[in-house]
């Protein structure tokens, strides 16, 4: 099965974040913030946005006469589309936590909790795999000397879930 495009989803949500934003403002974007864990092309956007346009996912600000930029503003459609993205299950193949998260702006929203939920599970069960590929790999001091290398990857990998679910958990606790 092809994997769903997910450069709509960013694209609405940061005209969603912003109100309205133009094409070159959504590029800059790209190179700031949201660039720090995605990326989009000035060639993946504006076709992007013509077929969002074609969907009602989003229209031309037509307030705005002025200005040689086109200004992109969210419809009540792409808000629902937007809402719905949000809320679909999070998969550890996606990877799709932090772009959801940056896009969730109140505190109480009911789709931040469950978010954070959905990613502890996952990297729990991460968590307990490298924990048991770690047992089962390097189950004696030898192999872990004749594989040195490959057990200092597999500690990174156990010490990142590991920090990255204590995190979780505090930001769960923060959220009650």
């Amino acid at each position: 099965m092809p994997k769903k495009r997910v450069l709509p989803y960013i694209l609405l949500g940061l005209i969603n974040n912003q109100t309205k934003m133009s094409g070159y403002q959504i590029s800059q974007e790209f190179n700031h913030e949201i660039g720090e864990f995605w990326h989009a092309s000035h060639s993946q956007i504006y076709p992007e946005l013509q077929r969002m346009i074609s969907d009602g996912w989003i229209e031309p600000d037509d307030a705005v006469k002025d200005s040689k930029s086109i200004f992109y503003l969210i419809t009540p459609n792409g808000k629902n589309v937007l809402k719905e993205w949000l809320s679909e299950p999070l998969s550890e193949k996606d990877d799709l936590f932090s772009l959801k998260l940056y896009f969730i702006k109140d505190q109480d929203s009911p789709l931040l909790k469950n978010l954070v939920q959905q990613q502890l599970q996952i990297n729990s069960e991460h968590y307990l795999h490298l924990l048991s590929r770690k047992k089962l790999v390097f189950s004696d001091e030898s192999k872990v000397r004749d594989n040195y290398g490959h057990s200092l990857i597999l500690n990174r990998a156990i010490e990142r879930e590991h920090n990255h679910i204590n995190w979780l958990k505090n930001t769960l606790d923060d959220l009650k």
